[in-house]
């Protein structure tokens, strides 16, 4: 008889949480194989823990869901609406969008949010720098050139948020910055030495002393697995770069801690802990909140950031508030009678909740199909829960 060798099979390879399925993900956080059914549960469940932990949520609270058409914000208004009926917060959430005007880039994307508004049956608003401050992007760069795009439009985006909040009748508005974003933020704050933006460029929760609260959800979810999660759910976003990032600060400290991630894969979270641990002894760098003279913003100074950029561009000087100069160019713009770009950009204080307010996307028949899917939602829970629950 001819001796034939017995080759020993290897060990099926299996789900380091359930143990019984087949791995087909391996989690860039915390290097674990898992299966999708238990890796959509994780990631959802982490960021759950994540909200009770910051105490970020008050029952029957309308919140604002900052959509940009992006993996980030798609995700985090599917997981919320998600998690809202999975572990009832009673929370009133609507999807808020900014139009900041950029021909080519966030017309597309406000397409994406549209129809994330249709799917998740969810209403939504969107305001535009144009009809705030009488000024698109694509103007603004036109105006003032190709440099300091990111300034303009990270200013004047924070006060159209908090705008839109309130004509929604919401004082709290949840944004999609991730793990690597904050990560990011902490590294750029040192590289400028900016004291008191690195005290709080980790908090969870800011705004609580001023008018409108922003919380983010994802401050410790990587966006690697928010990318994952987005494509195995095969979610509808827009993922193409706006056209004038690449001139931005962050771009750099963005290629800065990829490259630290790649010799220490723990990078992320021991910058946002550094961060986090990190304590100004002494009080002289933390500004004070002040009210803005002209629009009634929140700010640290009498007049505020946006309103002295606004003020440059309607006067030709769009270096006004960006530079410590205030020279105006060398050819500056002759504004005529009757051709100026100047609105009155109504008063902070004095905005209130619009009855009547136009929204792009409006529920209908919000209690058609909800016990359905509440059911079968419940059900897929407790499946979940009690494969778990059988883990040695």
């Amino acid at each position: 008889m001819q001796n034939t060798e017995v080759k020993s099979k290897r060990p099926r390879k299996v789900c380091d949480i359930c143990k019984s399925a087949r791995p087909a993900i391996k989690r860039p956080k915390t290097g674990q194989m898992v299966c999708k059914e238990c890796f959509y549960y994780v990631f959802e469940e982490e960021i759950h823990q994540t909200i009770i932990q910051g105490n970020l949520f008050k029952e029957n609270e309308r919140v604002a869901i900052g959509a940009s058409g992006g993996k980030d914000s798609t995700v985090l208004a599917y997981v919320m609406n998600l998690l809202n009926k999975r572990h009832n917060y009673k929370l009133d959430l609507v999807l808020l969008s900014i139009d900041e005007g950029i021909t080519g880039y966030r017309d597309d994307s406000l397409e994406t949010v549209k129809r994330n508004a249709r799917q998740y049956n969810l209403p939504l608003k969107i305001v535009s720098y144009k009809e705030l401050y009488g000024w698109s992007m694509d103007e603004i760069v036109k105006e003032a050139g190709n440099k300091n795009n990111c300034t303009f439009c990270g200013v004047l985006r924070r006060q159209a948020l908090d705008r839109g909040a309130v004509m929604l009748g919401s004082k709290h508005i949840l944004t999609g910055h991730n793990a690597d974003d904050i990560a990011e933020t902490v590294l750029m704050n040192i590289l400028r030495g900016d004291v008191p933006r690195l005290q709080r460029c980790t908090f969870i929760t800011t705004g609580n002393d001023s008018m409108i609260k922003r919380s983010k959800p994802f401050k410790y979810t990587y966006e690697k697995e928010i990318v994952m999660y987005a494509h195995y759910k095969k979610l509808d976003y827009f993922s193409t770069e706006c056209i004038y990032a690449p001139n931005a600060f962050r771009g750099n400290a963005r290629v800065f801690l990829k490259d630290l991630e790649k010799v220490r894969s723990t990078a992320i979270m021991d910058i946002i802990n550094s961060g986090e641990s990190y304590e100004n002894k002494s009080n002289n760098n933390i500004p004070s909140n002040k009210i803005c003279e002209r629009c009634g913003y929140m700010s640290s100074n009498k007049i505020c950031k946006a309103c002295v950029l606004l003020e440059g561009l309607n006067k030709g000087l769009p270096s006004l508030g960006i530079k410590k100069s205030k020279k105006a160019r060398s050819n500056p713009k002759v504004v005529k009678d009757g051709e100026s770009k100047e609105i009155k950009v109504k008063n902070f204080q004095e905005l209130t909740k619009e009855e009547n307010c136009q929204m792009e996307y409006e529920v209908e028949n919000p209690n058609s199909g909800n016990n359905s899917q509440n059911e079968k939602l419940v059900s897929s829970v407790n499946t979940m829960k009690r494969k778990l629950q059988n883990i040695d």
